[in-house]
């Protein structure tokens, strides 16, 4: 669903003329595609699923932020803006991300559910909130929070 997706923003975007976007799905269905050829050496001829093409996306998104601060740091703003701008299209097809009061609530809810009482725990409670919000969570945000509750 999300590769048929990224097709039609591509067509879109090249009949629109929006040099940014086609750039940003090129570089997104060339990722794909990679991650697709290497899937194949696992057996795997259908390409990646939906669930990886979002983390594909997810790391696509932290990599743009990185070379944000990055480029900032060295007094390059036009090169930030650039980053920020690829950013917005990636998120186009990621879905909606949590908030920081929605992550503290299903931290909270997750380690009542699954019992963690301690920072040993920490490993079973982010296990299971990548179970349940992949694609949907922050999780460097969520570890803070469970670090918080359990230590």
């Amino acid at each position: 669903m999300l590769r048929s997706q990224l097709n039609d923003a591509l067509k879109k975007a090249v009949l629109a003329k929006d040099a940014c976007s086609v750039t940003t799905v090129r570089l997104i269905l060339a990722a794909l595609k990679e991650r697709d050829i290497a899937a194949r050496s696992d057996g795997n001829t259908d390409g990646i699923s939906d669930d990886e093409i979002i983390n594909l996306l997810q790391a696509m998104v932290k990599q743009r932020r990185e070379s944000i601060e990055m480029y900032t740091k060295g007094n390059r703003p036009e090169l930030a803006e650039q980053e920020a701008s690829e950013i917005e299209v990636i998120e186009k097809f990621l879905p909606a991300q949590l908030s920081d009061e929605e992550i503290e609530d299903a931290v909270r809810g997750t380690v009542s559910e699954i019992g963690a009482t301690c920072l040993k725990d920490m490993g079973r409670t982010m296990a299971a909130l990548r179970e349940k919000y992949s694609g949907t969570m922050d999780f460097g945000k969520a570890g803070g929070v469970a670090k918080k509750l359990l230590g």
